[in-house]
């Protein structure tokens, strides 16, 4: 990784922040990028690095994605790999009852914030004599159904097609692109996903999701990040094209 240059959108976000941790000690040149200026801030802060840097951009605004890019080219010199990473949760509800407002807005972040940046990515990523790795965030949500998050279980689906074709156009310019496919985290969207489906029992829910998992607990943030990092790195350079569950056994 030393001396990569990496873009990693939802870089403010638990996993994310993980993800950079690993990248910079590495060696890595690493752009996060996230909603909110405040909250990279926070990160570069906690992270201390002068080969990190930020940009605050809406990855559901095809404009902001494209000055998220090019400011990557001019701050790192291109781009060699990208975690396409951030997304949303949503609400918990049934599907006849799903806030409109909500699904829209979760269908821009998740699918249409996604596709914008493979868009904008790949012709630089093209430019590169050794091409690429592209890794999108899916879920175990994109390989099963689950009731009440049928908007969030629907993008999830989304990405992977959206990786398989992407990996076919990309194999010419030595472009891979993977998605990874976390079970439930131990982090902040769970926390948000254990409410809904419980309000006032979190807790409860988070042992029901647990027994659902064989190896009996949620996946950790350097659990995915490590999956992330494989992939990304020259060690996974015959790889492309592929779903890559992260789960504890939940999709066996």
């Amino acid at each position: 990784m030393k001396n990569k240059r990496i873009i990693i959108t939802g870089g403010a976000g638990a996993i994310g922040k993980t993800l950079a941790k690993f990248l910079l000690e590495k060696g890595a040149k690493v752009l996060i990028t996230d909603l909110k200026d405040s909250e990279l801030q926070k990160t570069k802060e906690e992270l201390k690095s002068d080969n990190l840097f930020t940009f605050a951009a809406d990855v559901s605004n095809e404009k902001e994605v494209e000055k998220y890019v090019a400011f990557a080219k001019d701050k790192l010199g291109g781009i060699d790999i990208f975690y396409n990473n951030a997304g949303i949760e949503g609400k918990v509800a049934p599907l006849d009852e799903y806030p409109l407002e909500v699904f829209d807005q979760l269908i821009n972040v998740n699918i249409k914030g996604v596709y914008y940046g493979l868009r904008h990515v790949f012709p630089i990523m093209k430019q590169n004599k050794e091409g690429g790795s592209i890794i999108i965030t899916s879920s175990v949500a994109g390989l099963m159904g689950t009731p009440n998050v049928l908007p969030y279980v629907t993008s999830k689906h989304a990405v992977i097609g959206m990786m398989k074709s992407a990996a076919l156009e990309g194999a010419p310019h030595k472009i891979r692109v993977n998605t990874v496919n976390p079970s439930p985290v131990d982090n902040r969207m769970m926390r948000s996903l254990e409410e809904g489906f419980a309000p006032g029992a979190g807790a409860e829910a988070k042992k029901g999701f647990e027994q659902s998992i064989p190896l009996q607990r949620y996946a950790t943030n350097e659990d995915v990040a490590k999956l992330m990092l494989f992939l990304g790195s020259d060690e996974s350079s015959f790889i492309t094209g592929t779903v890559n569950p992260v789960d504890g056994g939940m999709t066996a």
